[in-house]
């Protein structure tokens, strides 16, 4: 096999959730999350978004890798809409799972986004929490408060976590959709699927299905 053939073949193997032979890292995993994710019920919070559930068993990798492997970082979101008055978002809650090792992530990445015409647009906050990990890679992580006004927005959580200390994360897909189809990027290509700015996460992926599972948490609504 010539080199050309070699690296699409590894493009291949990245995009449907195999490691490459040399020990990279896949876009994919096949199989049910072990824990959903619950958050406890004594901070006097209750939920202002659902949709953490209808696990469909594929999870989509979203991750920043160490920097070795910094062409596969990657990120997925999704959309929820504001209703009923203003939201101070304080929790949010995700499904997922580890594969090609077994975790722990050192922290997660929460963004809000406002909507850009069906895309993420202008970041409406960013943070860096250490969640409360099932294990198994659900999430239950307070956040700093986040005040959002009636509209379109997007949420995306991406794991920091080092490929070669305890594998990948991927946040787990639904078999239903509310909304638009979740979005995915992979900025430096690495994952051959030509989504290096937002694209439609299940045009990017051939496995990906169009939502994602995750509970907002607060006050308001």
């Amino acid at each position: 096999m010539n080199k050309t053939m070699l690296l699409a073949a590894s493009a291949v193997l990245a995009l449907t959730g195999g490691a490459f032979a040399a020990g990279h890292p896949g876009a994919t995993h096949h199989g049910m999350a072990k824990q959903f994710a619950h958050s406890p019920t004594n901070r006097g919070l209750h939920v202002l978004y659902d949709q953490n559930d209808s696990d469909d068993g594929i999870g989509i990798v979203s991750q920043n890798f160490e920097s070795s492997f910094d062409q596969y970082d990657a990120q997925a979101a999704d959309d929820f809409t504001v209703s009923g008055g203003k939201w101070k978002v304080k929790e949010v809650d995700v499904t997922g799972v580890y594969f090609n090792g077994s975790g722990p992530a050192t922290s997660e990445n929460v963004t809000i986004y406002k909507d850009k015409n069906g895309h993420p647009g202008k970041v409406v906050s960013a943070q860096t929490v250490t969640g409360s990990d099932s294990g198994f890679g659900s999430f239950v992580m307070p956040i700093d408060t986040v005040k959002l006004k009636p509209g379109h927005y997007w949420v995306s959580v991406q794991a920091n976590l080092d490929f070669f200390a305890g594998g990948e994360w991927g946040w787990e897909n639904r078999t239903t959709d509310n909304g638009d189809p979740a979005q995915w990027l992979n900025a430096g290509g690495g994952f051959a699927s030509g989504c290096t700015d937002w694209g439609q996460e299940n045009q990017c992926i051939a496995d990906g299905q169009g939502d994602h599972m995750f509970t907002l948490k607060g006050k308001g609504g």
